[in-house]
């Protein structure tokens, strides 16, 4: 191979994916529950190929090559991509209200839960480890109130997922990450208490995971130990 070529798969999807990344989980799910035919280039990140430049410059998984050659990146950007290409997966609804709302939880979730996952992991000293512990449980509250208030929606009919019994964008761009909180669990004693501000969210989770969508692309507890293991302070 050149060093100005790149493996591709012809006339379909390529994902540059790395197995144990909660961000690329988020488009292996998008494409499993759209069912778009694709290929995947598993890219060992603690030794990148030369070539990798050629397809992300960040160095970054995933990233999504098209059938005509054109290369998306980020994850929250590569999973919309693919719920917007093909509407029938139903990923998103057609109401722009609707669509508005599930945008508002992954942010939700994405700025006040995933960050706190590491955050709780990197800090050094007990006093910080007890600040980022409590943010991230903050945060979970907070995405415990919203599914709440979804539920109370007619789209949402009730639970326990963001749209009753379907598996939604809603899903796809967070249950990775809920699966990544065996790392604090193990590294801090982080426990999301089982209490009633938290009813939701355990209900949700519960039945995400599931969900064969949930199952074909999660790890288990030890692995994500082992794999989370670098960002303990």
């Amino acid at each position: 191979m050149s060093a100005a070529t790149y493996p591709f798969a012809e006339n379909t999807y390529t994902l540059y994916s790395y197995a144990g990344c909660p961000f690329a989980q988020r488009t292996l799910r998008a494409l499993e529950v759209a069912k778009v035919p694709h290929e995947v280039v598993e890219i060992d990140l603690a030794n990148k190929p030369s070539w990798y430049h050629l397809v992300n410059p960040q160095l970054k998984v995933p990233a999504l090559r098209t059938p005509s050659g054109d290369i998306l990146i980020e994850s929250l950007v590569t999973s919309e991509y693919v719920a917007e290409e093909f509407p029938d997966s139903q990923l998103l609804p057609s109401s722009s209200v609707e669509r508005a709302q599930l945008r508002l939880f992954v942010e939700i979730f994405s700025s006040q839960i995933i960050p706190n996952i590491y955050g709780t992991l990197r800090a050094a000293t007990a006093e910080e480890q007890e600040k980022k512990k409590q943010a991230l449980l903050q945060g979970i509250r907070e995405v415990s109130r919203e599914l709440e208030r979804q539920w109370e929606r007619s789209s949402g009919k009730g639970g326990p997922l963001w749209y009753g019994d379907r598996f939604s964008l809603a899903e796809v761009d967070t249950v990775s990450f809920v699966n990544q909180l065996v790392g604090p669990e193990h590294y801090r004693g982080f426990k999301v208490p089982d209490t009633d501000e938290f009813k939701a969210f355990h209900r949700w989770f519960n039945e995400a995971s599931k969900r064969p969508e949930y199952k074909k692309f999660s790890q288990d507890s030890q692995t994500i130990i082992n794999n989370v293991q670098k960002f303990v302070a």
